[in-house]
């Protein structure tokens, strides 16, 4: 067992975050994720899986050229086309890792591989060799891991470390283990597998049963020193285990866990909120650490219980985390060097042209609301930024609607290539209106399937922030869209999803992608 308390963090937000249905982000999104997880001081960051497309390996390529400090990770299958694919895309990277994966247990063996284990067991020789061709920082992982035959994965582990891995990942694919079935696996490793003190034990474990978390723990406790992890617990089916959970309870209880992580925990908010508005996946309010509620007391006797001492209801402060409370410090006559200050001191560097564009809505804004309160900013800007590079973008929307209308009508005027086109469309609705006016002038072929309001701050004037899902061919995306006016959000909310559709379109998810 390891005698370092120091815990790796690998995020895979950008790969298995992404594979969240709905969920997608071109190459410039990804580098504005990457930067920020670099900036969080992240070990690993796991960019993408560049054979899925010429765009995801574009983005891996690109954030391997920005990143300097943290390693740049990319995802290959056990084959030679993966491989090579994956190494052409880092070799831009100071520090970069392959990760490559094959499925271990006799279920997926069986069924998805349509493999015998012999056949399997080459290929991790073979496929851990290819990689080490590339880099010298390769990591292995056993599909399935905790389904899988002990004395085969325990085959599969040393032969992955003698072929030259340097990182072995034992993931709980499906979210089918417990925390001390999980514990006892990876104490089971460290004690039959000769070879085991050559590596890095890590652990990647999917929250189906709620426990992604709390059997990353487990393992380690029973010494693994990476955890893989994502911002918010993005990912397949219900998720991973999420990061700033993690760094977190390892802070918190270092007396029941003495270990310790490399993270900037008070960038934990920020980042947070980045993901969640380029992904189009809102968080959830009583979500651990970065929900709205997470350090909101309304009960009387926890209140009373505040004002005396906060650590009576607050195990960690919101300011660890960074959280800070709204304050009232921009307003219609502020101007845009105190604008521009502004935006710094919340985390933001923009260029001149995402400044100016951002500084206009603010302004917009300012007219309309007393009061701007810091969320307030944090939403218009992100809105903004994130339709820098858009395809199709809104250029003005008029809305009749009311009790003496029959039926509701959408003018709007969309730039879709550069070219600046007009549609009129009638719905039960004035959303209903929107979308039709939208579908004229770009395509019919998707479906809506979730349409969700939310305020960013209280109060009858506060910007709505609108979510929506849309559906093509199998294929979801989230979009999201940040306005005083709620038709006006919804609107960009739809656009936004259609702008990552187009990005969608071009990817193909490779056969039996999971790990």
């Amino acid at each position: 067992m390891s005698t370092s308390n120091r815990v790796l963090i690998f995020d895979t937000t950008m790969r298995d975050g992404e594979q969240s249905p709905g969920a997608s982000m071109n190459r410039d999104e990804k580098i504005r994720i990457a930067k920020a997880l670099e900036e969080m001081r992240v070990d690993v960051i796991e960019a993408g899986f560049p054979i899925a497309s010429q765009g995801d390996f574009e983005a891996v390529q690109a954030v391997a050229k920005e990143i300097t400090e943290s390693i740049v990770c990319g995802l290959a299958r056990a084959g030679r086309a993966d491989i090579d694919r994956a190494g052409e895309a880092l070799k831009p990277a100071k520090r970069k890792r392959i990760h490559t994966f094959i499925a271990t247990s006799p279920l997926h063996m069986r069924v998805k591989l349509q493999m015998k284990p012999e056949a399997v067991y080459q290929a991790v020789i073979d496929s851990v060799t290819r990689a080490r061709n590339h880099t010298d920082d390769v990591e292995w992982s056993g599909e399935d891991a905790t389904r899988s035959d002990h004395d085969f994965l325990c085959r599969c582990v040393e032969a992955a470390i003698a072929a030259g891995a340097g990182t072995i990942n034992i993931p709980d694919t499906v979210g089918y283990t417990v925390p001390d079935e999980y514990h006892a696996l990876i104490t089971m490793l460290f004690n039959r597998v000769p070879n085991i003190d050559k590596a890095v034990v890590s652990v990647h474990c999917h929250n189906d049963l709620g426990l992604a978390v709390a059997n990353s723990l487990a393992a380690v406790k029973a010494g693994a020193r990476q955890v893989e992890c994502t911002i918010n617990g993005l990912g397949e089916r219900a998720g991973n285990a999420a990061m700033e959970e993690i760094v977190m309870a390892l802070r918190t209880r270092k007396d029941h866990m003495p270990y310790s992580t490399n993270i900037r925990a008070e960038l934990i908010t920020r980042t947070s909120h980045l993901v969640s508005t380029i992904t189009g996946f809102a968080v959830q309010p009583n979500k651990a650490i970065v929900g709205a509620n997470a350090f909101a007391h309304e009960a009387g006797i926890h209140q009373d219980g505040m004002l005396k001492d906060a650590n009576t209801y607050e195990i960690m402060t919101p300011e660890s985390v960074g959280l800070r409370k709204s304050n009232l410090v921009m307003g219609k006559h502020s101007g845009r060097h105190a604008f521009r200050q502004k935006l710094e001191d919340l985390g933001y560097t923009l260029g001149d042209n995402a400044v100016n564009d951002a500084f206009k809505r603010f302004k917009d804004l300012a007219d309309k609301k007393k009061e701007i309160f810091d969320e307030d900013l944090v939403a218009l800007v992100d809105d903004t930024v994130n339709r820098e590079n858009d395809r199709i973008k809104l250029v003005s929307l008029e809305v009749v609607c009311g009790t003496k209308v029959a039926q509701q009508t959408a003018e709007l005027e969309l730039e879709v290539d550069g070219a600046v086109k007009y549609a009129k469309a009638l719905g039960d609705g004035p959303v209903d209106a929107i979308f039709n006016a939208i579908k004229q002038l770009t395509s019919s072929t998707q479906h809506l399937q979730i349409y969700q309001v939310n305020g960013v701050t209280g109060g009858t004037d506060a910007q709505a922030e609108v979510t929506v899902r849309l559906e093509e061919n199998g294929k979801t995306v989230m979009g999201q869209g940040a306005d005083a006016d709620t038709l006006v959000a919804s609107a960009r909310a739809y656009i936004n999803a259609l702008n990552k559709l187009l990005v969608k379109r071009e990817k193909t998810a490779p056969a039996a992608l999971s790990a």
